[in-house]
Parts: structure tokens; C-alpha cells; sequence
């Protein structure tokens, strides 16, 4: 099944909006990637000045490469190599990180040990010239534990600084893969880098997560905040929030008690963003059999949170996605599902959760093959990345102006 950008939704909102001048309506529109085919795993990401970046990994039998390109005057420049390898960990949902901040970038990958199939370690490297060379790869976990390590979230941070979160199984040994039987819990951990990949600080956050579940971070005006999906020793996995206040990292706090007993990782972790004091989350759960994408907000740096409100409930597979817009709007992303097929849906709310507008965006299969579609937001414009499954997979994307 190809997945396909809605153009006749922009003629039927073009013919609304003649009939309400007033609210024009989002407009999607396509931008052709320099990505090639057996393309797949896309990431954006959006950095201070509001300039937008796409990476994504490109696979032959040989090889794996990870590659970044920028928008640049609505186009996608020549496409970029960070890095590639023979013996990287290539997964559907651990996909690979890109940030920059002025003419510093990073960016993540997994890379196998020889141990087993689930052990592998993250790779880091950095780049100090806007990707026009790149430093050695560095492992930023120091446990030497040949374990399971992803799932990473990057942040930008000021002084030329990186900080970085992630899923640590130093913990595990002993353990199968989505399982977690024998050994111990997954952990969450953090730490921050200088511009040479030099730790400077690390910190374990969490001593018990789900295992196989996204991360995501963000930065209010106290510092970085992490979200994930937590387990309890009774196999309850619901979204937690950990945050960086007057020098040190608060204890894990339940965004919102969804109460999903669930005796295996679901696969579908949590999505943050921030602006200010002003911070919403989305997610997916599916307590009481009933699959649910759901969005909480918080005003005060993700301290407290106002209850969760469901977004869609039902005929969702979530792989949610999250970004905020200059008008302080919440754009949400999420796939809908009826069997074998999927929608990639965008909802559009209000900075207090009422929902403005709802589009379909593409069309794509609820297979693992067709990834996590990401989102992020440059103004008032959101845009989105999705893997195209068939013969040949490759990655596509789409700006939608509100």
C-alpha cells in the first residue's frame, strides 16, 4: 500500500474557505525528500532560529547510512551523510535522533554487539561545522554492559552543550526481549555532553520503565523534562514525567493514571512539547481493551497537569506525534486504523485541548513497516515525515500551514 498526500483535501477546504474567508483551513502540501529508495526511519527537528531538518537511514544489503538534509526556501537540500555501518540495529520503532543549534549538530544511531540480537549500544557524533565533518561516534552510556540501549531523545542546550536521554538495560541481562523475563528493570538515564562528546554529567532517572517504549524531552524554563512509559511491579504502563528544577532531577511522577495492565511493551511511547512554562504531552493507552490516543497539558513546566482528554478512542494504533505552533495551537499526530490499512491523522487544538480541525494527511498500513510518522513546527506551519511502505520503502514528506 503506497502512502499518498490528501491533495483533494486541499480542493475541498479551498472550497470551504471561499464560503468562510475568515478561516482559510490548513493547506497540506508535498516536499520531495533527496532520500532514496529502501529509505525509512525519518526524524525532523526543529531548531532555535526556526530552521527545519529531516534525517533518515538508507539501507542496501551492505550497509546502513544515516542522513540529514535542511529545508531551505520550502525545498529539502542535497542530502547529507552522517554515517553508515555494516553493523547497525535498524528497528521500525528505536529510530535515529538529529539535533543542531547554530553550527552545532548530533545525531544517534544503534549499532550491534556481538553478543546477541537484542545487544547493541547507542553511537552518538557530533558535528561542529553544520555537518560539514563529523567527530568519532562515542557510546554515551558508560555501563560497558552488552544490553539493550536506545530509545534516545537529544536536546540542544546552551554553552554548546547536548543533552541526552535513553532506555538503559545494563540492568536486564538474563532478560528476553519485550518480555522482561529474568534479570532486572529497564532504566531510564540521562546525561550531558560538551561539543567533543565529553560527559559531563550523567544520572539514572528512573530505576523501573517499560522496555521498548519511545522517549521524548523538552526544555521549559527550568531545564530539560523527560517523559515515558513507567511499569509498575504490578505491569501497570503509564505515562511518567521526570524534570530538571533548581539543580537536580525531580522523582518519576504519573502524568495521568490511565491504569493499563499490560504484560509486555506496547511499542508506543509518549510525545512532549514545550514553550516556556507551557508543556503538552500525547500518548497512546489502551486500559480496558480500548485503544486511546489522549493529551494532557501543564502550565507550569509540567509540575501539575490538567486531567487527560481523549482524542480519538478506537481504531488507532497511536505512534503519536506532538508539536506546538506560534499561536501556542497543539497540532497532534496519530495513525488511524482499520485492519491492515492506516490514516496518518493531524488534529489541531487550541492551547487549552479543544479541538480546532482533524485532516487526514496520507494514507499508509498499520504493518510495522510503515514506522512512526513525526512532526514538528516551524511559525504556524507543521511538518511531517512518514515512511512510504511497498516493494521499495522511502520516506515522504509534507508541510501543513495553519
Amino acid at each position: 500500500m503506497r502512502a499518498k498526500v490528501y491533495f483533494f483535501m486541499m480542493a475541498i477546504l479551498g472550497l470551504w474557505s471561499c464560503q468562510n474567508p475568515e478561516n482559510k483551513g490548513p493547506i497540506v502540501s508535498a516536499i520531495q525528500t533527496p532520500a532514496a529508495l529502501s529509505s525509512e526511519e525519518p526524524n525532523l527537528f526543529t531548531d532555535q532560529r526556526g530552521d527545519v531538518y529531516l534525517s533518515w537511514i538508507e539501507k542496501s544489503e551492505e550497509q546502513a547510512k544515516l542522513l540529514f538534509s535542511k529545508l531551505e526556501s520550502g525545498a529539502w537540500s542535497a542530502s547529507n551523510v552522517i554515517s553508515k555501518g555494516n553493523n547497525w540495529f535498524v528497528n521500525w520503532a528505536d529510530f535515529p535522533s538529529f539535533i543542531a543549534q547554530d553550527q552545532l549538530m548530533a545525531a544517534h544511531w544503534l549499532q550491534k554487539r556481538d553478543e546477541g540480537t537484542y545487544d547493541y549500544d547507542v553511537r552518538m557524533v557530533i558535528s561542529n561545522n553544520s555537518g560539514q565533518s563529523w567527530n568519532d561516534s562515542f557510546v554515551p552510556h558508560t555501563d560497558g554492559v552488552s544490553a539493550e540501549h536506545g530509545f534516545v531523545s537529544l536536546l540542544p542546550m546552551e554553552g554548546d552543550r547536548i543533552f541526552a536521554t535513553w532506555l538503559d538495560g545494563r540492568n536486564t541481562k538474563g532478560g528476553s526481549h519485550g518480555n522482561h523475563s529474568g534479570g532486572g528493570a529497564m532504566t531510564l538515564r540521562a546525561a550531558i555532553f560538551d561539543n567533543e562528546g565529553i560527559p559531563l554529567e550523567e544520572w539514572e532517572l528512573d530505576d523501573r520503565v517499560c522496555d521498548c517504549c519511545q522517549t521524548s524531552a523538552a526544555l521549559t524554563t527550568n531545564g530539560p523534562v523527560v517523559v515515558y512509559r513507567n511499569r509498575t511491579e504490578d505491569e501497570i504502563r503509564d505515562m511518567s514525567i521526570v524534570r530538571w528544577v533548581d539543580g537536580s532531577w525531580t522523582s518519576p511522577e504519573i502524568i495521568y493514571n490511565d491504569n493499563w495492565n499490560i504484560a509486555g511493551c506496547p511499542v508506543n511511547g509518549p510525545a512532549i512539547t514545550a514553550n516556556v512554562n507551557a508543556v503538552a504531552v500525547a500518548w497512546f493507552t489502551a486500559s480496558g481493551g480500548q485503544p486511546r490516543v489522549k493529551l494532557a497539558l501543564s502550565s507550569d513546566a509540567g509540575a501539575t497537569f490538567l486531567p487527560a482528554v481523549t482524542l480519538r478512542e478506537g481504531a488507532t494504533n497511536g505512534r503519536v506525534g506532538i508539536a506546538m505552533l506560534a499561536d501556542q495551537s497543539l497540532v497532534v499526530s496519530w495513525m488511524e486504523t482499520e485492519g491492515e490499512l492506516a490514516k496518518v491523522v493531524l488534529g489541531h487544538y487550541t492551547s487549552q485541548g479543544a479541538l480546532k480541525e482533524k485532516l487526514t494527511v496520507a494514507e499508509s498500513t498499520s504493518s510495522r513497516n510503515s514506522g512512526f510518522p513525526v512532526i514538528t513546527s516551524s511559525g504556524n506551519t507543521v511538518y511531517m515525515a512518514w515512511t512510504e511502505t511497498g516493494e521499495n520503502s522511502r520516506i515522504r514528506t509534507a508541510n501543513i500551514q495553519f
